[in-house]
């Protein structure tokens, strides 16, 4: 069973008012057969529209979106963000502002890293990532977001939710609830998670916050049983099982039918019949034994583990990326991967040396992304598939404690997006000379939420959700602008 998205006009009116009261008073069984027919009908079909702003506008045609979370907060300077100026002041003592109105002297940091320009844009890449620089041309590199805190688990949730406080809706769930999903057997919403652990802040950032529960992320595990407690311990045939699952959709109506609008039971409902559909698709769409040789090799999935004992190679994250190809390819609309788990260097966060941090995650993703952004293209999906990669922030571009880490900065990183929509090969916005803080084209990451929605086909305007007397939405109360500069 489904829920639909309640849509408001943008003078505040809200046009599900009356579909919401009919949808809580027949919310029992009746009401669960009924959900059944007027899905098959088409009225759960979103009614959101496609932004209607003077720039070209890619309505619908972007299916689906990959976001590829690199946990810890990557560093800018060391990966797209070339800055001549701090390579030639290396050692130089400067005062920065290293947490929020905290300001001390420090020592700039230059990369050691080797950059250069690639393909026809120019863009820039350094050596961290030699094969993701041979797809550059691919790529909208932003190099001026900016967030609101230093703090890895309320940056993280700000990234994921557009707030800094547990409790909002993540941006998978705004996604699966305004265009729902196009394939009733997978969830419309999957996480994958480092083998190394999840993120600090845990399962809030693929929440449903205030939303009906079945709008959450479905974590999915990239070997082995993919999702936990799936299969039947007893061995029951299917004919059983579904008669288990009848006989409790009866039970749980019933217990429904008292209290309508609890959305926990709803979603219990609907994942129920959701394992069941999920005990012979899920394997199916993890099944890389389908794919050919040639592309297991290509993200890395033959490749050795590296001698460094906090180092895993490209595998385990060519095979997330794979599944990622594979369940876009059967409609699921939101997929995200995080990378880095954990603590410091066994994720992005590099305080113990951004050097050592590079040389274990740089080959992790490097063959794998780039792998992913090819075989999408070669497969005719990447003009319908965003492909969104970043963290939770930045670097700083001093020194931290006596060897070469670098500590958080909200103040100005790196994204990069590609994929349907997207202007390629577009670098775009500018931090200060020394890569510390956004000062060209500055953009806080509500417009970055705005400017997805917008790829997607949704308006941040109109996409809106009835909660606590106020119609909420992703990107909150303050304006966002989107960033025209990287749409095609």
């Amino acid at each position: 069973m489904k829920s639909f998205p309640y849509q408001a006009k943008t003078n505040g009116s809200c046009v599900g008012t009356r579909r919401e009261f009919l949808w809580q008073m027949g919310a029992g069984f009746g009401g669960v057969a009924l959900t059944g027919l007027l899905n098959q009908d088409g009225f759960f079909n979103p009614k959101i529209h496609a932004a209607t702003v003077p720039i070209s506008s890619p309505p619908r045609k972007v299916k689906s979106c990959i976001f590829l979370f690199m946990y810890g907060g990557p560093s800018q300077m060391d990966l797209f963000d070339y800055k001549p100026e701090l390579q030639k002041r290396d050692g130089q003592t400067v005062n920065m502002e290293l947490r929020r109105r905290d300001v001390k002297p420090a020592k700039l940091l230059a990369s050691r890293r080797i950059f250069k320009q690639h393909g026809k844009s120019g863009l820039w890449c350094s050596d961290a990532l030699p094969h993701v620089a041979r797809h550059m041309d691919k790529l909208a590199v932003i190099r001026s977001l900016y967030s609101d805190s230093f703090a890895h688990g309320s940056a993280m949730l700000q990234m994921n939710s557009g707030r800094i406080i547990q409790g909002h809706p993540s941006i998978g769930s705004w996604l699966t609830y305004g265009l729902g999903s196009t394939n009733q057997e997978l969830p419309g919403y999957v996480v994958m998670l480092d083998q190394r652990g999840g993120p600090i802040s845990g399962a809030a950032n693929w929440s449903s916050g205030f939303m009906p529960a079945a709008f959450q992320g479905t974590v999915f595990r990239s070997s082995g049983q993919p999702v936990l407690n799936l299969s039947s311990p007893s061995g029951a045939p299917p004919s059983m099982q579904r008669n288990l699952i009848n006989a409790a959709h009866e039970l749980n109506a019933e217990h429904l039918a008292s209290r309508p609008g609890y959305s926990e039971l709803q979603a219990r409902i609907a994942n129920y019949e959701l394992a069941f559909q999920l005990q012979t698709t899920a394997p199916e769409a993890l099944d890389l034994t389908q794919e050919t040789s040639s592309t297991c090799e290509k993200y890395g999935l033959n490749d050795s583990k590296p001698d460094h004992p906090l180092a895993l190679g490209p595998a385990p994250f060519g095979r997330q990326c794979l599944i990622a190809r594979r369940l876009v390819e059967r409609g699921v609309r939101f997929v995200q991967i995080y990378h880095g788990g954990g603590h410091q260097q066994q994720n992005w966060d590099a305080h113990n040396g951004v050097e050592e941090n590079l040389k274990i995650h740089g080959p992790e993703i490097d063959k794998p992304i780039a792998a992913l952004l090819e075989d999408l293209e070669q497969r005719g999906l990447l003009d319908e598939t965003l492909v969104v990669w970043g963290g939770e922030f930045g670097r700083q571009p001093v020194v931290q404690g006596a060897g070469d880490g670098r500590d958080h900065n909200p103040k100005g990183f790196t994204y990069f997006l590609a994929g349907g929509g997207v202007k390629a090969g577009t670098a775009y916005g500018e931090t200060d000379e020394l890569g510390h803080e956004a000062v060209v084209n500055r953009h806080h990451i509500r417009d970055l939420h705005a400017t997805i929605l917008h790829l997607m086909g949704l308006d941040h305007h109109k996409l809106t959700y009835f909660y606590g007397g106020l119609n909420q939405k992703l990107t909150g109360v303050i304006e966002p602008e989107l960033i025209k500069g990287i749409l095609a």
